[in-house]
């Protein structure tokens, strides 16, 4: 995490957009363009997907005919990518730290609402599919119900407007690059967390930029504090990951001297796009040794830039062999920070250690200590008994 301006003021209310900061829209606009290019004989290219994120509808179906020399008209790729897109918003899953966000909100009295480039039918009809949201925002501007969408301020000043705030007393919380100038120009404070992966230098112009809304400390602005977090941990709803250990970049042991084990990326490709780059920790399962403590780093690994995102746990154990080809279960329990870069090996390699031992005291607490008897671990050892 890394505050870009120092701090100016303190505010009172808070403005959300919806898509790529509070639901992760982006992997189901993705699976849907993948299908339609492909009837043109065309090929999704990520490295064009800043030309869309935190544009109106109109100006992403316009830059993706316009990048991929597509034979149809503006209106004609709409008509075939709304329905689609309708049909898939029951499936757009919160982004981690949404649901904790709008629960704290709410729980301290803090106005807030939301302001997004999608028309506003499309908002309502995203957000009936998460419990409580529809109700807790002090208003809802969709891109339909001004003049010009982000990166224009218009949705941003319609918010306070309606909220009867100035927007000087006003934090934006936002994802893309259109969103952050949009609520510059609206005069408000902005924190960004960017949803494309690398592209925190296109959000140089906000407050502050996170890794993800489970790094925003409201306190910075004059608002009330999360209380959840202990012992250096955050804790979090159990999630699960598991399949063979395979071989990976060969640098745990031989250049960190900390051993990891790695999955195979085909196992995993759905869940990393569900969960924000960063270390968390819980309970390893190998289906021949037993259960142990363990920590993990997912994302890009800035010190040795990955292309690919991965995910790299440490089982806090001294081993005599290599589990090659073993059966690995997690269950991930908590965070404890974001990813980041480091000016050194040596400091990288301080700080992992670091989150070895936060990890292996946290997982004494009776609050991650139980999840050892998870069945998803327990299963995995039955299994192997039975062979």
């Amino acid at each position: 995490m890394s505050t870009l301006n120092p701090l100016k003021r303190v505010v009172s209310h808070v403005i959300l957009d919806l898509d790529g900061t509070l639901l992760n829209t982006d992997g189901i606009v993705v699976e849907v363009l993948k299908i339609v290019l492909a009837r043109y004989g065309k090929k999704w290219d990520g490295k064009k997907a800043h030309r869309i994120v935190g544009k109106t509808p109109l100006e992403a179906a316009s830059a993706v005919v316009e990048d991929y020399e597509l034979p149809c008209t503006i209106a004609e790729f709409m008509s075939t990518t709304t329905p689609m897109f309708s049909n898939q918003w029951c499936n757009i899953k919160a982004l981690p730290g949404a649901n904790r966000l709008i629960r704290h909100l709410k729980s301290k009295g803090v106005p807030f609402g939301l302001a997004s480039n999608s028309p506003r039918p499309n908002i309502e009809a995203k957000i009936s599919y998460h419990h409580g949201w529809a109700d807790s925002f002090c208003t809802i501007v969709g891109g339909n119900e001004v003049k010009n969408g982000k990166p224009s301020p218009d949705v941003f000043l319609e918010a306070a407007r309606r909220m009867k705030v100035d927007p000087s007393n006003c934090l934006v919380i936002e994802d893309s690059s259109p969103g952050v100038m949009a609520g510059k120009a609206a005069g408000m404070v902005v924190v960004a967390a960017p949803s494309l992966p690398k592209q925190a230098g296109l959000c140089n112009s906000a407050d502050e930029v996170i890794n993800s809304l489970l790094d925003l400390h409201p306190e910075k602005w004059g608002l009330p504090p999360f209380d959840d977090w202990i012992e250096d941990t955050l804790p979090m709803e159990p999630w699960h990951i598991g399949g063979p250990v395979v071989k990976g970049f060969g640098r745990g042991s031989k250049v960190l001297g900390i051993p990891t084990a790695n999955l195979p990326p085909e196992n995993i490709s759905g869940l990393l796009s569900e969960h924000t780059s960063g270390v968390y920790f819980g309970w390893a399962g190998l289906s021949t040794r037993g259960i142990y403590k363990m920590v993990m780093s997912i994302g890009w690994n800035p010190y040795f830039n990955n292309t690919e995102k991965t995910v790299e746990p440490w089982l806090l154990h001294e081993f005599d062999d290599d589990f090659y080809g073993e059966e690995l279960r997690l269950v991930v329990v908590g965070y404890i920070r974001p990813e980041a870069n480091f000016p050194s090996l040596e400091s990288l390699i301080q700080r992992i250690h670091q989150d070895g031992r936060i990890a292996e005291k946290a997982l004494e607490l009776p609050m991650y200590a139980g999840y050892k008897d998870d069945p998803y671990l327990k299963n995995s050892l039955q299994l192997n008994n039975c062979c």
